[in-house]
């Protein structure tokens, strides 16, 4: 199918879906890099107002990545909620950018916008995405409510948790947990304690999930749990009895990505329940824990789609969301600027592309949180994260992470600090998750207001933290 669009005198030709997709996108050198972008302001803004105008039911008769050779597509078509569209069939993309923009309006905008995720697929959700501002997208999903539970909330309204990243390039144990300390005394924590660890070894992790464990029932912190490790190792430590909370892996939007990942949705499906088989949540039994990032199928050349042609990269990173969707995770979140200025640029790039993925996530039933970084070799600074921060707090991100002084020492990138949090916080009158807030208070290290309160720690229960095991 061929699209053809004219403006100002001069006539563009969109060689179907998956060309018109790319040519639509917000400018980003991934797709500059993979050759499927506009070449052209003139020609990015005819290919929007040509995709304003297609059928959303056109994203299920013609696949951007063929049915057949991908698992990810049957997933997205076979688990499509065909009665739930019946109320959206009639709607172009423009047609559900109108609708989302009105439902957000709405006094019962949340079960409005929930009532509808079914019956989207991720094409027609990062469709839409392509055509709306900044602020649409921020007004979106702030009107979007995803909540999940293992021993605290995220997603609540009013709301925002973080996790607490204390990575090491040794996976030290003092390193480690003076880390940790330094997070929980600025209220850091409650989405998760997640650690990278500086290897894949089965050994190392099981020792970092013990010192974890050690720390959260020492402190009768109420919070999960995560060591990164790849989903095959968690799998084999869950069945040597080592203490698992959530289970991690990085997710990408094709069968052949997440190959190259080492994975599929069958061994996705086995960790997700030998997760829930332990039953240590105490709140909710969501165990998942995956991370996405724009550019993961372009960096692993898993990007082509019908007719051998590349797929933008952020429809691809809307695909990854239906993996997440099959799992129900706890957390999910971008990695949105870690990949590199291959990938996204500079600030303005990143900052677009972390509002549309969180969007996207969003919509589609996710409790999406948001890894706001950028490398150093980056066209971007503090300032553009600061920025972004400000946004994904209005517009309602479940949590985003944070490491000592926003500087990554393991991993070699910029992401946010401790005190960042704080920040977001106080800035847009947002709260920790309501069961560490509850635990925060009982050590009289928040007020009524939610405001983290300065503590010492020499008269702390928390000042023996760093002698754990």
């Amino acid at each position: 199918m061929e699209f053809k669009q004219t403006i100002a005198g001069t006539s563009y030709t969109f060689h179907g879906l998956v060309d018109l997709m790319g040519k639509a996108s917000p400018r980003r050198s991934g797709d500059e890099l993979a050759g499927c972008a506009a070449h052209s302001d003139a020609e990015r803004a005819a290919a929007a107002w040509q995709l304003a105008d297609v059928p959303l039911s056109t994203f299920l008769e013609e696949q951007l990545v063929a049915y057949e050779a991908d698992e990810v597509t049957r997933l997205i078509i076979d688990t499509h909620d065909r009665d739930a569209f019946r109320t959206l069939s009639h709607l172009t993309v423009g047609g559900l950018r109108d609708w989302l923009l009105d439902a957000a309006t709405r006094d019962d905008s949340a079960s409005r916008i929930a009532a509808v995720a079914p019956a989207l697929t991720p094409e027609m959700v990062a469709a839409a995405s392509k055509i709306m501002r900044n602020q649409d997208l921020v007004l979106v999903a702030s009107a979007t409510r995803v909540t999940a539970a293992f021993r605290t909330t995220v997603g609540l309204p009013g709301r925002i948790a973080t996790r607490l990243q204390p990575n090491h390039p040794t996976d030290d144990p003092r390193g480690i947990a003076a880390a940790i300390l330094d997070g929980l005394l600025m209220g850091c924590g409650d989405a998760v304690i997640g650690i990278n660890p500086a290897t894949d070894s089965p050994h190392a992790a099981a020792e970092l999930l013990y010192l974890l464990d050690d720390i959260r029932q020492r402190f009768r912190i109420p919070v999960q749990s995560c060591v990164l490790s790849h989903v095959t190792t968690t799998i084999d430590l869950i069945d040597r009895g080592v203490p698992v909370d959530l289970v991690f892996q990085s997710v990408a939007g094709t069968e052949q990505a997440n190959n190259s990942f080492g994975i599929d949705l069958a061994m996705l499906r086995e960790a997700d329940e030998a997760g829930r088989s332990l039953h240590r949540g105490t709140v909710g039994d969501n165990v998942m824990y995956l991370e996405t990032g724009q550019g993961s199928a372009l960096s692993a050349n898993a990007h082509i789609g019908v007719g051998g042609r590349p797929v933008d990269q952020q429809t691809l990173e809307a695909r990854a969301y239906a993996v997440a969707r099959e799992l129900d995770p706890l957390l999910i979140n971008t990695v949105v600027g870690f990949i590199g200025p291959e990938y996204l640029y500079d600030g303005k790039q990143i900052i677009r592309a972390g509002l549309e993925d969180h969007f996207c996530g969003k919509i589609l039933g996710l409790p999406m949180g948001v890894d706001v970084c950028y490398t150093n070799h980056a066209d971007a600074d503090q300032d553009d994260m600061d920025t972004l921060l400000t946004l994904l707090g209005v517009a309602g991100a479940a949590f985003v992470i944070a490491v000592p002084g926003a500087d990554d020492v393991m991993l070699g990138y910029q992401s946010l600090s401790f005190h960042d949090a704080l920040y977001v916080r106080r800035a847009l009158g947002l709260r920790p998750a309501p069961e560490f807030e509850s635990w925060l208070a009982g050590l009289g290290m928040i007020d009524g207001t939610g405001r983290i309160l300065p503590v010492d720690v020499s008269a702390s229960p928390l000042r023996s933290l760093t002698s754990a095991r």
